[in-house]
């Protein structure tokens, strides 16, 4: 008889979905969209919301209860769906593609603390790319220290930022709203249906794996579907819970920049410094000065803080989780009296350090903050691919799968879906290459264009010398015999 359970910490739907808003989106990821697309990102987000982040969240909600007694997450999925081989290099790729996210979420603390001492966007001028390397490192070292030390901080952080954040969002949007009916008027001209129409063209379908990566990451929840009390019922509130939630930041979010940034001429660090602007002019626009930008300053830095904190531990649990013992060396999933991965903590930090030396081969600290950005926009929508490929893997075999909860019940058309999703998903990342912030020919285009395909070799490349490291161990183990 299980005596202790009725005293088991289970986490609500609620936190399970704010977990996933923290890692997913955030209310600067409804910037740099904008900056690529203009006013026409609106009919992008709405397209993606219900031709992709529906049935994405509703698919992560079927394989997270069709496995929920694996601790693997995504690489789980794949593994039990089709074999040992393709379980690895999920959990590698899954596990991989979170470094550069860790890094520029790192570069974003560092960007909030400088509005909040600063007041202004000279950080550029005042700090040089080496120092901004150097402190972006330390903070990540930092929050690997502090996941082992503070067992609860995951879920306390989630909360705080999670929730400020999104209220934060929310409070922006109806300002905005209230600030243009009492006269304030709208920068964006033409403001008219014309302006939403997207013009189709190679920049267009490059930039939208930046949308595919800031509408992605559901399936960070799954490894904590264990701790929910019915996941059956609870996991598909969380996550349309979290649709809604997506779709109010990104679309609304967005009509409420364009109240205030010319669509048609916007900053050359509106990636890097455009949430502080727009709320330096809400504020402004309210007779509130400064005030409205220094608490999102303040919130921002928690949320990122946040997400380095879910980031680090929910990608180092699906590494060290659920991996076949041929493939990944012992001392890579050892874990410490805490149960953290302390290993695969240890290669986020040697990853996290060369992708830093990459990027002060670049000019200056905006630069930076935009190519890890585009590199996001490559190599999150790779691992993404996995999540549509387990789904197809498990219709295709149903009968061999049961689950408590079914994303379409006709088999034809959720293979239909999940083909869509993948092939979508599989060809933005691949036109995501593309530099976004140079003119094709220049200098910068191909250094930056060089740059991302070195560190899409090498991030993924890596994977292939686990099972080698592997091999050689398991002959120097002492034999059973």
């Amino acid at each position: 008889m299980e005596t202790l359970e009725p005293k088991k910490h289970y986490l609500k739907w609620q936190v399970i979905a704010l977990i996933d808003f923290v890692t997913i989106i955030s209310f600067e990821n409804i910037f740099y969209p904008f900056q690529n697309q203009g006013l026409s990102v609106v009919i992008s987000w709405i397209f993606l919301l219900f031709a992709y982040v529906i049935p994405y969240e509703l698919i992560v909600s079927q394989m997270s209860l069709t496995f929920d007694n694996q601790s693997g997450g995504l690489a789980s999925w794949v593994r039990r769906s089709s074999n040992d081989t393709l379980g690895y290099w999920t959990s590698w790729m899954y596990w991989v593609q979170s470094v550069p996210y860790i890094v520029d979420v790192s570069n974003s603390v560092i960007v909030s603390f400088s509005w909040m001492f600063l007041g202004n966007n000279t950080l550029d001028k005042k700090m040089s790319t080496f120092w901004f390397g150097m402190l972006t490192f330390a903070i990540i070292l930092a929050f690997i220290l502090l996941e082992n030390v503070f067992k609860n901080s995951l879920e306390i952080l989630s909360l705080i930022g999670g929730g400020a954040m999104f209220i934060m969002s929310v409070l922006f949007v109806l300002l905005a709203g209230y600030s243009i009916a009492h006269g304030t008027p709208i920068a964006t001209q033409p403001f008219n249906w014309g302006a939403f129409m997207p013009k189709f063209s190679l920049k267009y379908f490059s930039t939208t794996g930046l949308l595919i990566f800031a509408m992605s990451g559901a399936e960070l929840a799954a490894p904590y579907i264990v701790q929910m009390r019915d996941p059956k019922h609870e996991f598909p509130k969380a996550m349309w819970l979290l649709a809604i939630m997506t779709a109010f930041l990104t679309i609304f979010g967005t009509l409420a920049l364009a109240m205030f940034f010319n669509a048609n001429h916007i900053p050359h660090d509106f990636k890097m410094n455009g949430p502080y602007y727009a709320f330096s002019l809400l504020g402004q626009s309210l007779g509130l000065g400064k005030t409205l930008m220094y608490i999102f300053a303040v919130v921002q830095a928690i949320f990122m803080m946040a997400q380095l904190a879910v980031l680090l531990d929910a990608s180092s649990r699906v590494f060290a989780g659920d991996v076949a013992d041929n493939f990944m060396p012992k001392w890579m999933t050892k874990k410490n009296k805490n149960g953290r991965p302390v290993h695969s903590y240890m290669m986020t930090s040697g990853l996290s350090l060369f992708l830093l030396l990459l990027t002060g081969t670049l000019p200056n600290i905006n630069t930076i903050y935009n190519w890890l950005l585009n590199i996001n926009g490559i190599i999150s929508p790779y691992k993404t691919c996995w999540v549509f490929f387990a789904f197809v893997a498990v219709r295709w075999q149903q009968k061999k799968f049961k689950s408590d909860y079914t994303f379409i019940k006709n088999r034809t058309g959720a293979l239909l879906v999940g083909g869509w999703c993948l092939a979508f998903t599989f060809v933005c990342a691949t036109l995501g290459f593309i530099p976004q912030e140079a003119e094709a020919g220049t200098a910068a285009f191909n250094h930056q264009l060089l740059l991302n395909f070195i560190t899409v070799i090498v991030l993924f490349g890596l994977g292939f010398i686990m099972p080698m490291l592997r091999k050689h161990e398991m002959k120097n183990e002492p034999s059973l015999d």
